[in-house]
């Protein structure tokens, strides 16, 4: 018979593993919407376009976008994104863009490289169309030299 030691640290992990494993939903109940941020509309451009990639390149947006309630992934919604890059302003028009979410509520577009406004170095995203409430979101890098940023939303139906 084999030598069991079990740690506290195998058995969390072993736990966690056990859990991921299990038949619980793949999203929580109850999940809250996300509030908008102060300053997130700032330099807003409604209706931006949907596109493939804003400038350049190099630095990628990415985050989720999730029903409020149950937490079910939503596709298809649109969520704009811009901020004062290496290429232009945040008030520029070449500095704003749209990208959809996929089947898993996730979207990802690139864009280039993030560069401190008034001390910070952030970028700005919006999702503005009339089913669900408006959100507005201004997430802080940890550093200038970050090549990625994540945002997540939680819708509310209006």
């Amino acid at each position: 018979m084999p030598n069991l030691h079990f740690t506290r640290r195998r058995l969390l992990t072993t736990g966690g593993a056990v859990l991921a494993a299990s038949a619980l939903p793949a999203y929580a109940s109850n999940l809250a919407p996300t509030p908008s941020m102060r300053g997130g509309s700032n330099n807003y451009r409604p209706g931006a376009p949907v596109v493939e990639r804003i400038g350049g390149g190099g630095f990628w947006m990415t985050g989720t976008v999730r029903r409020a309630g149950d937490g079910a992934p939503l596709a298809g919604q649109r969520i704009q994104i811009w901020a004062h890059t290496t290429e232009g302003h945040e008030r520029d028009p070449q500095s704003h863009g749209a990208t959809l979410t996929d089947e898993n509520g996730e979207f990802r577009l690139e864009m280039p490289q993030i560069v401190p406004a008034f001390g910070q170095a952030h970028g700005h995203l919006a999702y503005d169309d009339p089913t669900y409430k408006t959100v507005f979101l201004r997430p802080v890098m940890q550093s200038p030299k970050d090549t990625t940023l994540s945002a997540h939303f939680v819708l509310q139906p209006v």
